[in-house]
């Protein structure tokens, strides 16, 4: 048989970044302070949170400069990783909706996704111990757009190359305090449940576009 030659592409690939800030003690520890005083005095809200402690999605207005230092570096790197349709490069005039969640031991998040925004994101302020404890969960769990894959028909087979393994599997991010990273506000995610004795604290935003002042 003549030799046949493949080209195979990967394709409909889900942008997601991380970032490890500076000065994350420090932060973290102001973070810590005004969002368990928050919620000492605010009852929960209720979206996504199985339990646990949702602020109100006002945490720019009352977080104080430290929430001001997370946001300003989650806008930044939104905008590194947004193009126009031609590829080159753009800078939205982002609007912002930002928000608290602490859980602590059994609490965790359904599975969801975040309708009218364009980035979402997650800054963790505490871990709970999750970082070096894997038996805690409380991870940030990514559910594969492109469904289940393989495993619908044939669980035993996979497709061939560097991200086929990956098809039809939740990708994970273990918690740890600095850490912040960004997703497509389509992606449904989930936050598994929080099985230590302390606090997993974290602080969620999304970012929208203000169409009419773009540049």
């Amino acid at each position: 048989m003549a030799r046949i030659e493949i080209n195979i592409r990967g394709l409909f690939a889900t942008p997601v970044a991380a970032v490890e800030l500076p000065d994350a003690a420090a932060r973290n520890a102001e973070l810590s302070r005004l969002i368990l005083e928050r919620r000492s005095s605010t009852p929960s809200i209720q979206a996504s949170n199985a339990g646990g402690w949702h602020s109100d999605r006002e945490i720019a207005e009352w977080g104080g400069p430290r929430v001001g230092e997370v946001l300003t570096a989650a806008r930044h790197v939104a905008t590194q990783m947004t193009a126009d349709r031609h590829g080159q490069k753009v800078t939205p005039n982002w609007t912002t909706q930002a928000w608290a969640n602490v859980n602590g031991p059994g609490d965790g998040n359904i599975s969801h996704y975040h309708p009218g925004s364009f980035w979402s994101g997650t800054y963790y302020v505490d871990d709970g111990g999750c970082a070096s404890d894997p038996a805690l969960g409380g991870e940030f769990e990514m559910i594969d757009p492109r469904g289940p894959g393989p495993g619908m028909y044939a669980p035993a087979l996979k497709f061939a190359g560097d991200d086929g393994a990956s098809v039809g599997s939740g990708e994970t991010i273990r918690p740890r305090p600095g850490l912040l990273f960004l997703f497509p506000s389509w992606l449904f995610h989930q936050v598994r449940p929080y099985r230590g004795t302390g606090l997993r604290i974290s602080i969620a935003f999304n970012f929208g576009v203000s169409f009419a002042a773009n540049s």
